[in-house]
């Protein structure tokens, strides 16, 4: 079988289930983790003739696809930031909205000032690593409920030759009155349950449902104990940044309209939702 043949084969293969653009990104995408392929190579190689092995590859790829498995757990590796970083089931997998908020952190950092910075949910360490990647003289913190999260991030930090502070807790639990901070971000758990009929499967079947989703009777429960705990851990002038449910943007912002916060700020993200916030520690 030459590789136009297998584009066929696993385009055909997964009709239906997803749109053809896609279809056509998950085979570029495997073709470049699998064979060393990139999107030109596909083109110009295909008469390339395909291996047994690389055929029986491929159709475990189409049979996960077709449980809306999604792609980046399959191959178990994703980019952020122009970054790689390795993800499994126990890990969000991470978003562009989010890669917003991290360049919204850098916009207002100075990368030569000596930050202290602590990230809150860290999941697969994406903000973490990326915002030590870039701001290389901070001294960046990722606090997780989940050991596996802490490990994945710890993992993610050594792959891209950055150092992570790494602390095993529950924010709702978590209090130090040692260590202060220039930022706090987090990008908490605020999908309600009553939104899980909007969602994908490939999210709602596969994701991890502890970083995703909180009671609808309290949906800002973690941005509250974030909010508290940065009264005290975040120092003057410090800032505070969340992701936040774009359908609680008011709400978000309410919870630090105290003397406690200034310059509270809801910003959009391409697609003109309000998905992150900022406040200024007084």
């Amino acid at each position: 079988m030459q590789l136009k043949s297998l584009h066929n084969f696993f385009q055909n293969g997964l009709l239906g289930y997803y749109p053809k653009d896609e279809i056509g990104a998950f085979f570029h995408r495997v073709c470049e983790h699998h064979l060393g392929f990139k999107r030109i190579d596909v083109s110009l190689k295909s008469e390339t003739l395909i291996t047994p092995e690389t055929f029986e590859y491929f159709e475990t790829i189409i049979s996960r696809l077709l449980t809306y498995e999604p792609i980046q757990y399959i191959l178990g590796t994703t980019s952020f930031f122009g970054l790689e970083f390795k993800v499994d089931v126990n890990v969000l997998i991470p978003r562009p909205e989010t890669e917003e908020l991290v360049a919204w952190i850098l916009k207002g950092a100075d990368p030569n000032n000596p930050l202290k910075i602590l990230d809150i949910g860290t999941g697969s360490g994406c903000i973490a690593v990326s915002l030590a990647k870039h701001l290389p003289n901070a001294e960046v913190y990722a606090l997780d409920v989940s050991p596996a999260a802490l490990e994945m991030a710890q993992y993610n930090a050594q792959q891209n030759d950055v150092q992570l502070n790494c602390i095993e807790a529950n924010v709702l639990e978590w209090t130090n009155t040692e260590l202060s901070f220039d930022v706090i971000v987090s990008n908490p758990p605020y999908v309600r349950e009553s939104e899980k009929e909007h969602m994908a499967p490939n999210v709602l079947e596969h994701e991890p449902h502890l970083a995703l989703f909180v009671e609808n009777e309290s949906p800002l429960v973690f941005y509250k104990a974030i909010v508290e705990l940065s009264k005290i851990n975040l120092k003057k002038d410090g800032l505070l940044y969340f992701e936040i449910n774009e359908y609680l943007g008011a709400e978000t912002k309410a919870l630090c309209s105290s003397d406690d916060f200034e310059d509270v700020q809801l910003k959009a993200d391409v697609f003109a939702k309000n998905r992150m916030m900022r406040a200024t520690k007084r």
